[in-house]
């Protein structure tokens, strides 16, 4: 998370008058964190407001879900005494948006989450609360490839408990699935790609565990279909693994 010197930093520059824009220059810190700040009385920390919490009480379908949504395209910014989630997805997947919708309320019980258009085809699902940065504790400053992104265990607890809903999470936010022609022949395919190679780790191992082989086709993207070791087996390996995703993702809707 940001510190309190990057915060003093910003609000020195936001009263000498500089604009959102030429302080994020000037500082890296991104220009809706500065948006937040301008209107923030004082820094906060990933405490405040916050009470010790039982992680174990947390739905662990809709945390796993919401984990993966977030370390593919959410992020946590400072807002006035709060911390606001944002997660951003396609306008064109009314579907997933809900299921992002449904796993924040069902997490954050008497709240609701909202809906943003963007100007760019997609949408902020966002909703502000004191316990973001305790629950994402991967929060923190500049972009997630640039930064250690490691489990504490009580996030692999529930990760471990509701496998499918981090893959179907982290697939839903950056992954695709695709129908291929395969010399004639339609074939699934699931694609997964991300900068970071903590992120990419962490897929990997869900897939493991759910005993789906899969492959890297390049630097940043990984593949459900074979090993390379068993490239030479029979398609089936491969439909079998794209079957077994389609259980519980499927199409983008």
């Amino acid at each position: 998370m940001r510190s309190v010197e990057e915060f003093e930093a910003v609000r020195q520059l936001i009263e000498s008058g500089l604009n959102d824009c030429e302080i994020a220059r000037r500082t890296g810190i991104p220009r809706r964190t500065v948006c937040d700040w301008r209107h923030s009385p004082k820094p906060i920390t990933s405490r405040d407001g916050c009470k010790k919490h039982d992680y174990s009480l947390l739905p662990s379908d809709a945390y796993s879900y919401l984990l993966g949504m977030y370390l593919g395209d959410g992020y946590i910014s400072r807002a006035r005494s709060v911390w606001r989630l944002r997660v951003t997805l396609d306008k064109k997947y009314p579907g997933i948006i809900a299921s992002c919708c449904a796993a924040i309320d069902k997490i954050m019980l008497g709240q609701s989450a909202t809906v943003f258009p963007r100007k760019t085809g997609c949408v902020d699902v966002s909703l502000f609360s004191k316990h973001w940065a305790c629950l994402f504790p991967q929060h923190g400053p500049g972009p997630k490839h640039l930064r250690p992104i490691v489990l504490e265990p009580w996030q692999q607890a529930h990760v471990d408990a509701a496998t499918e809903d981090f893959v179907r999470g982290l697939i839903h936010s950056d992954g695709c699935r695709v129908v291929a022609n395969d010399r004639g022949v339609a074939s699934v395919r699931y694609h997964f790609t991300n900068h970071s190679t903590d992120i990419r780790n962490l897929f990997c191992a869900a897939l493991d565990k759910l005993d789906i082989p899969w492959t890297q086709n390049s630097r940043y993207m990984i593949a459900e279909l074979i090993p390379r070791s068993l490239r030479s087996c029979p398609p089936i390996y491969r439909k079998a693994a794209t079957a077994r995703l389609d259980e519980f993702i499927g199409p983008k809707t």
